[in-house]
């Protein structure tokens, strides 16, 4: 293998491993927390199952290059099928559990003197649990269209038949569109919640001036560090989402394995960068991780 190839790959697996700890690391704070408290905060039990998903998607991620770059007799009909299924399942709850986070930051922090909005926030756990539960028709469509989509690739293959073969061309394509939809209207609403957050945070700046208070108040900080959480997500779903779509439109035309590569590589960034940022956007799963830099505190007192 070549230079390049063995550097992406590198950076591949350090990926890997970084974003297996991030997210087990906040899966097990939170149920450690759950322990000790009894109790379990809608944010806490969206974070903790988004980390459980997201090292699934990383585990299918890994699978996937391992097999494509490497193994490719490994990767026969069947496993890419149970691969691909496992893929859209762990995808869709790491997108949709991301996407409800955000919503519930919204609900959350934002100030909107709107009645509508006002019983949306006073509702704010059953809202979010609702569009969760409702987004599982999207992933029961997207998993029914993917399963025809590889069972007729898999007829046509052995049979060779004109007319399946223009069938599949349309369920394929048929495919591609829901996996499009299924990625674009979650990325849609996490864009107007972060739009929202800041058009409050304005209102709220701009109020606090006008009082004569300031604006580096408790609640200005609340909503910078909600934007900030939402606005990563956003840039960095939107790296992972160029990055699938490449691999997945033009699959047959990716001849080059740095190629192929460096597209896993950005698929990487999204589930194991954004956990960190949640990590230390978040006190108390940042509390535990004051041990790595304690000595050197303490180093520094003792010059």
């Amino acid at each position: 293998m070549a230079l390049l190839p063995i550097i992406l790959s590198s950076l591949l697996m350090i990926q890997f491993v970084l974003g297996n700890f991030a997210n087990g690391f906040i899966a097990l704070v939170n149920c450690i927390d759950w322990v000790k408290r009894q109790k379990f905060s809608s944010a806490d039990q969206i974070l903790t199952a988004l980390a459980v998903s997201r090292i699934g998607l990383l585990w299918v991620l890994v699978i996937n290059w391992y097999a494509t770059v490497f193994n490719l007799a490994f990767y026969n009909p069947k496993a890419r099928f149970i691969m691909h299924i496992f893929w859209v399942v762990s995808n869709h709850f790491s997108l949709w559990l991301a996407t409800s986070l955000s919503i519930l930051y919204l609900l959350k922090i934002a100030n909107f003197s709107n009645h509508f909005f006002l019983h949306l926030k006073w509702k704010a756990k059953r809202v979010v649990l609702r569009i969760f539960l409702g987004t599982l028709i999207f992933l029961i469509c997207h998993v029914a269209v993917m399963s025809i989509d590889e069972t007729m690739q898999m007829n046509v293959y052995d049979r060779n038949i004109t007319w399946e073969t223009n069938m599949l061309e349309k369920i394929h394509l048929l495919n591609l569109i829901v996996f499009t939809l299924s990625s674009f209207i979650p990325f849609m609403i996490s864009l107007i919640a972060v739009l929202l957050l800041i058009f409050s945070v304005w209102k709220h700046v701009k109020k606090m001036q006008l009082s004569g208070k300031g604006s580096q108040d408790l609640s200005t900080k609340i909503h910078v560090r909600a934007m900030y959480t939402v606005i990563s997500f956003l840039l960095l779903f939107i790296i992972f989402f160029v990055s699938q779509m490449t691999s997945i439109w033009y699959s047959n035309t990716l001849q080059n394995i740095s190629v192929r590569i460096f597209c896993k590589v950005l698929g990487f960034m999204y589930p194991s960068s954004h956990s960190f940022i949640l990590i230390f956007g978040n006190k108390k799963l940042r509390q535990p991780l004051s041990f790595l830099w304690q000595p050197r505190c303490w180093l520094n007192k003792r010059k």
